[in-house]
C-alpha cells in the first residue's frame, strides 16, 4: 500500500491506497511545531480505525509547499512505516512534464502535482483551478508541459482580510447569494466575494485563452471550494476533489515502475 501525503498551507491530508482504492484518507492542521511522534499516534489510532495495517504501507510519496514541515514527514515515513518517503522536488522525481519557467524550483509541488493528474485525466491544453489557501491557475498546453500560471488571494483568506481590516465586518461563511446587490452587510459581504471571485474566474480564463490563442482550453477545478464556484462558472468542464492524490499515486508509479 502507497501512503501519500500533501501538506498545503492549511491542512495536510493523508491517504492511503491500495491499488487504485482509497482505503482511508484524514487530514490535519498545518502545524510545523507537530513532530513526527505526533503525527505518527494520531495516524495509528486512525490506521486502527480503518483497519489499515502500519506494516502494510510499502511505500510513500510526498508533496509540500511547507518546507519546514517536511523533516517531521519524512521522520514519520522512515520510523513508523520503515519506508524511504519520495519527495516531490527531489532531483530523481521525474513528473514527466517539462516546466516552462523562468525559476521551474519556485513552482509549488501541489500545483505540479495536479498539473500532471489533471494532463494525464483530461488531456490538453487546459487550466487547473486550486481553490486553496491561495486561489490558482495552472496552465499546462497540448503535450503537458507546464506553462505558468496565476496566484490570487484564496477565498477564505479573502473573507478573513476585510474582517481583521473593518471593525464592522463579520466573518461570514462562503455561499452564492440569490442578489449581486445585498440588502444588509453579510449578503453584501457574500456577494462582493462569490460574485466577485466568479467574476475574477471568467475574465482570467478569457485572458489565458486569448494569450495562448486556444478557444477550447479545458478547465479543471480542485480544492475545497471547487463545488461552489463550478456550479457558478460555466467555464469550468470537470470538477475533480482528489486531483492532488490522484496525482501523487500517478508520479509514485511513474517512479517506481520496472525500466524497460
Amino acid at each position: 500500500m502507497l501512503l501519500a501525503i500533501d501538506a498545503g498551507n492549511t491542512n495536510i491530508v493523508f491517504a492511503v491506497f491500495d491499488g487504485d482504492t482509497v482505503k482511508g484518507q484524514w487530514r490535519c492542521s498545518t502545524t510545523v511545531e507537530r513532530t513526527a511522534d505526533e503525527l505518527g499516534v494520531w495516524l495509528h489510532h486512525l490506521f486502527t480505525l480503518a483497519d489499515v495495517p502500519r506494516d502494510a504501507i510499502t511505500g510513500a510519496i510526498i508533496a509540500t509547499v511547507v518546507p519546514a514541515a517536511e523533516f517531521s514527514l519524512k521522520t514519520l515515513c522512515r520510523h513508523y512505516f520503515n519506508v524511504e518517503p519520495m519527495v516531490i522536488g527531489d532531483p530523481g522525481v521525474e513528473l514527466d512534464m517539462k516546466i516552462i519557467m523562468d525559476r521551474p524550483s519556485e513552482v509549488g509541488s501541489d500545483r505540479l502535482v495536479n498539473a500532471v493528474a489533471a494532463h494525464k485525466l483530461f488531456g490538453g491544453p487546459l487550466v487547473v483551478l486550486d481553490f486553496g489557501t491561495a486561489t490558482t491557475f495552472d496552465v499546462i498546453d497540448g503535450e503537458g508541459n507546464y506553462l505558468g500560471g496565476i496566484i490570487a488571494p484564496g477565498v477564505n483568506l479573502s473573507i478573513k482580510a476585510l474582517h481583521m481590516a473593518a471593525a464592522q465586518l463579520p466573518m461570514v461563511a462562503v455561499e452564492a447569494p440569490r442578489n449581486v446587490i445585498g440588502k444588509n452587510t453579510v449578503e453584501a459581504m457574500q456577494s462582493g466575494v462569490f460574485w466577485g471571485y466568479v467574476s475574477m474566474i471568467e475574465g482570467l480564463i478569457a485572458r489565458i485563452k486569448a494569450q495562448q490563442g486556444v478557444s477550447d482550453m479545458k478547465v479543471v477545478a480542485t480544492g475545497g471550494l471547487a463545488p461552489l464556484f463550478t456550479k457558478a462558472v460555466d467555464e469550468i468542464q470537470h470538477l475533480h476533489g482528489d486531483l492532488t492524490m490522484l496525482g501523487l499515486l500517478m508520479i509514485y508509479r511513474r517512479n517506481t515502475a520496472p525500466s524497460e
